[in-house]
């Protein structure tokens, strides 16, 4: 089983018909007459329309949605356990943020897009602020501050049961000098006997209260009508969106360190970062620029142990991971390269996989080991990863930033990759070459014999095969080896599927 001396890896180039962004190799002419002598042959045997259909489609450009202007940030904010999130999933119409009944369950500030009655916006849930706190609470009250900072207006969401606190007094303060307009919103008004209680935070000096139960959607109409009507309709805070940037998840089990590496990448302490295991919850996006060219980075909750064995906040936040998992186009894993492989490893390997999602494996705290140790553990990795061999791999500190800039190239020859396509005709080349070295085993006396082969899609490359009986799985392994080989590929899972098919009975 060796690969081809004489032969060339040929040249990728994008091809006008191509989709935006997809990479597929340049055909040429013997490759357009095999495909269409192998095409022919196909006519002997039973397609269905399926088939057909797969067979006769045509690349089709996409269209390139056109960059967006800044939206307007409206920022919710209050102290923990008001209902801040519970209020967001309400104006978004979904349960988006994740909620609980206890405080301090968002920490970082995250950002969602919303729209009320044709006005759209970028609304930003924030953690709960609180005055002389430490540690991790200091750091979630520092997002929250920082959200006021970046936000065009602001919603301060009070408990109107309780009334107002010595917290909310200070938050007055913090808002009057930062001169952003506030619409105050008095929580957990569930009848009209709770509005009395409301108009007992005129006292907060902030204007008209709105009475609002976030939990049954009572009065957030009003409340958003008084938001809209002191929110700007172009932002002065808000982020252009340029055209495409390519997403990118980072994903890990918790306190691997995938807070401090999105810090560390973006230049700034964009999101929570604290020993604790499981400091983020919510996926948080934030638009990096690498050597001039823009991503968007997704940080996620670490993934535990299986999701049915979670409960309450955790349960929500690993929902949401897998959620931002597929909604990447590439998944940086964040592996301890201090501890050995661990189950909760090789799951959130499966589950970027599984999502067919281009995936880099990124080893933490490398700059901690010795040389001698990273000999070892080199070769520790290569076993422990043999089925994932395909996969980039890049050793970083996510703390020093030590070797970060080498993430660029991998991301970006995994999402090529992701993106490749080759022409049918290539393709059919290749196969016929391998299959006469190498044919298909004999079993029961009858050998499986491969017809026709396309690729039926791209992210992630998918191949179906036309054969005239089963293609065993070991089989189909040789020739995904083989197909990296030739074409690349490093960096993306590839699908390869099998279409048995009998001749026409004359």
């Amino acid at each position: 089983m060796t690969h081809p001396d004489d032969a060339d890896v040929p040249a990728i180039v994008p091809e006008d018909d191509a989709p935006a962004g997809v990479e597929t190799i340049a055909p040429d002419a013997d490759d357009a007459a095999r495909e269409r002598a192998l095409r022919a042959g196909l006519d002997d045997y039973e397609l269905g329309d399926e088939d057909f259909s797969l067979l006769d489609r045509d690349d089709e450009d996409e269209e390139v949605e056109a960059p967006e202007a800044p939206l307007p940030v409206l920022a919710v904010v209050g102290r923990p356990n008001v209902g801040k999130s519970t209020l967001v999933n309400r104006i978004l119409g979904r349960r988006e943020a994740v909620t609980e009944d206890k405080p301090g369950v968002t920490r970082d500030r995250v950002s969602y897009p919303a729209e009320w009655a044709g006005r759209r916006f970028t609304l930003v849930d924030t953690g709960g602020w609180e005055v002389d706190v430490a540690g991790i609470d200091a750091r979630v009250a520092e997002q929250a501050e920082i959200a006021i900072s970046l936000a065009d207006a602001v919603v301060f969401v009070v408990d109107a049961v309780v009334g107002p606190t010595d917290t909310d007094e200070r938050v007055v303060r913090l808002l009057r000098r930062s001169g952003k307009p506030v619409v105050l919103c008095a929580n957990k008004v569930d009848g009209a006997s709770g509005e009395a209680d409301a108009m007992n935070l005129w006292s907060l000096g902030l204007g008209e209260p709105y009475p609002v139960s976030a939990l049954h959607g009572r009065g957030t109409g009003d409340l958003l009508e008084a938001a809209m009507n002191v929110l700007p309709t172009e932002s002065a805070h808000g982020e252009l969106r340029p055209e495409g940037p390519r997403r990118v998840a980072l994903v890990g089990r918790p306190n691997v360190g995938k807070s401090s590496l999105l810090n560390k990448i973006a230049g700034s302490q964009r999101v929570v970062v604290d020993e604790i295991a499981g400091t983020t919850r919510d996926p948080v996006d934030e638009l990096v620029l690498l050597k001039g060219v823009p991503w968007w980075f997704v940080d996620t909750a670490g993934i535990r142990r299986r999701v049915h064995q979670t409960r309450g906040a955790d349960f929500y936040a690993s929902l949401r991971t897998q959620a931002a998992i597929e909604k990447a186009e590439v998944a940086v894993v964040l592996l301890d390269a201090s501890v050995p492989l661990t189950e909760q490893d090789t799951r959130v390997l499966s589950q970027v996989v599984d999502a067919g999602r281009a995936l880099v494996i990124a080893y933490n705290k490398w700059d901690l080991m010795d040389d001698d140790r990273r000999r070892y553990l080199e070769r520790e990795i290569d076993k422990e990863l043999v089925q994932l061999q395909w996969a980039e791999r890049v050793n970083v500190s996510a703390r020093t930033g030590w070797h970060t800039e080498r993430l660029v190239p991998v991301l970006e020859r995994a999402l090529a990759s992701w993106d490749r396509r080759i022409p049918t005709g290539r393709l059919n080349a290749f196969l016929g070459e391998l299959v006469a070295a190498h044919p298909h085993p004999l079993r029961g006396g009858k050998q499986s014999r491969i017809l026709f082969a396309t690729q039926a899609s791209t992210r992630p490359p998918r191949f179906v095969l036309f054969a005239t009986g089963f293609i065993e799985a070991g089989y189909r392994r040789f020739i995904e080896r083989r197909l990296r080989e030739e074409f690349g590929f490093e960096g993306t899972p590839i699908e390869i599927s099998v279409r048995v098919r009998e001749k026409r009975k004359r």
